[in-house]
């Protein structure tokens, strides 16, 4: 639920927040912890141990726990950023930017949600969908029982297009790699492409959105779940239904335990 603004009754918030919950056809809340989306298995007792037979050979020593030789995920995207992307100058939209906007959330999320560039609030804040199209998919997250320090989130392309026009094919291969190997390293067990660009990209499928979207695909053995991306939401608020259809998909499928994580 978002923070009350300064000044501002707290019920109103409550009461905006229960409205888009009903917009997305939710009828049902549960009050209290938020649910583990990893089965827990329930306790057994554990026996007192007994003393070993004198007969009985004495077990090996534990081999050493040898040290990892991967960095961890979190250094592994740090290393990406600085060393990699640094200050990228690889395609025309290095000229207007103001930030480059590489991605944000957890290393370890299982739920990954990619969008098409970063606007004019996330070139502002170097955040991704920080914006008006942001504050939707942060509620849509929230539905989810989840936060957005739980999820990570992402770009095709780093840098925003001038007036937000749609990415040209050469800025798009310019940028993909990126976000190829951030997939790589956090490893998520659902992938949500969010609009016609991310679902291009990443599956090189065509023929618009509307036609493939709330159906699972696949991008190197991760499911992949297109839907339509949050600024179209703000224009066609009617459609809001749908991408919750295609939520709770993501959500069965991450409460099956389904891939890593």
């Amino acid at each position: 639920m978002k923070r009350a603004r300064a000044g501002r009754d707290p019920r109103a918030d409550l009461i905006e927040h229960l409205r888009f919950l009903r917009e997305l056809g939710v009828r049902e809340l549960r009050v209290g912890g938020i649910p583990s989306i990893t089965p827990v298995a329930p306790s057994v007792a554990t026996p007192p141990p007994t003393a070993p037979a004198r007969s009985q050979a004495r077990p090996a020593p534990a081999a050493p726990v040898l040290a990892q030789a991967v960095p961890a995920k979190s250094d592994a995207l740090s290393a990406l950023r600085e060393m990699e992307i640094g200050d990228c100058r690889r395609c025309r939209l290095c000229e207007k930017r103001t930030n480059i906007v590489f991605g944000a959330g957890s290393p370890e999320a299982r739920l990954m949600f990619v969008g098409e560039g970063p606007g004019h609030d996330e070139d502002l804040q170097g955040i991704p969908f920080v914006g008006r199209a942001g504050q939707l998919l942060t509620d849509i997250i929230g539905a989810m029982k989840l936060k957005r320090e739980q999820v990570y989130i992402a770009n095709v392309v780093k840098c925003r297009p001038p007036e937000n026009r749609t990415p040209q094919p050469d800025e798009i291969e310019a940028c993909l790699g990126f976000l190829e190997k951030q997939i790589g390293i956090i490893a998520p067990s659902v992938i949500v492409c969010l609009g016609a660009v991310a679902v291009s990209a990443l599956l090189g499928a065509s023929g618009g959105i509307t036609k493939i979207r709330g159906t699972f695909r696949e991008f190197r053995g991760i499911p992949v779940m297109p839907t339509f991306h949050p600024a179209y939401l703000l224009r066609s608020p009617d459609k809001k239904r749908e991408v919750w259809q295609d939520m709770r998909q993501v959500m069965g499928l991450l409460a099956a335990g389904s891939g890593p994580g």
